[in-house]
């Protein structure tokens, strides 16, 4: 066992809708610790089904109502690069699912430039980078220190839109990429990268699936993050892969945390 298998926490709920349930009550106690001090807690989001499930559960906590959301901003990890409100893109599914529902400022709310917005997909990464410039804590680089960075993992193991043996993995000197000709549709993507991702106090990979379980165990077993991307995200303080039984299927019965 790798030291970087050591430094990762595996969490398992039996299904989708109870590890949805769980992992949004930990981000809510984390939000909620985070503004009683006075603080803001900038959380990354991401899409996927997993994503909006989270979400959603968010939004049906009765502590939601109980959280200043004014001194929370959500960011995402990537974006599709088509028009805004279409469906492929994220930030729709996580407003339908919570960011509607919430009492949040719209200036804390940070997305991407969609490809109606009269920017090229170059000039929209760039335009996300000074955005991300615009909150910059010194101690971890020109962007926010992220509360919790929540990663989907796909079954090749990609997160965000750094995909396995493309050239975006290997970026450090930017905090934001164009991504095109990507392998999943839609080819146009902006994404973070690995940096900023592993600037973040916590990150959180979220998956669930029978068809993540492979991803699951390269990532746990130390593998090269430019083949399984995934084996590169880790959050500063802390990293948790929060699964479903069907996603844990490869898993080592001593990573497991019971104590979550």
């Amino acid at each position: 066992m790798t030291d970087s298998t050591v430094e990762k926490q595996v969490v398992v709920r039996p299904d989708p809708d109870r590890l949805s349930a769980a992992v949004a009550r930990r981000l809510l106690s984390r939000i909620a610790k985070r503004v009683a001090e006075g603080k803001n807690a900038h959380v990354s989001l991401t899409g996927g089904s997993m994503g909006g499930r989270v979400l959603s559960a968010v939004a049906a906590d009765p502590r939601t109502a109980e959280i200043d959301w004014s001194l929370v901003h959500f960011w995402w990890s990537d974006e599709r690069f088509v028009p805004r409100g279409s469906a492929e893109r994220n930030d729709t599914d996580a407003y339908a699912a919570l960011l509607d529902h919430i009492d949040i400022p719209a200036g804390n709310i940070h997305t991407m430039a969609g490809s109606t917005d009269g920017l090229d997909l170059d000039a929209a990464a760039a335009a996300y980078a000074d955005e991300l410039a615009r909150f910059a804590d010194p101690a971890v680089g020109a962007w926010p220190s992220f509360d919790v960075c929540f990663l989907g993992v796909g079954p090749d193991a990609h997160i965000a839109s750094l995909f396995p043996d493309r050239q975006e993995i290997t970026v450090t000197d930017r905090a934001t990429l164009p991504v095109r000709e990507s392998p999943k549709p839609p080819p146009e993507r902006i994404t973070m990268t690995r940096p900023v991702i592993n600037s973040s106090k916590r990150v959180w990979l979220v998956l669930a699936g029978a068809d993540k379980a492979s991803a699951l165990g390269l990532a746990l077993a130390g593998a090269s993050y430019q083949s399984v991307p995934a084996a590169g995200a880790k959050g500063r303080k802390r990293t948790v892969f929060f699964v479903d039984e069907a996603a844990a299927g490869k898993v080592p019965p001593e990573l497991i945390d019971s104590t979550y």
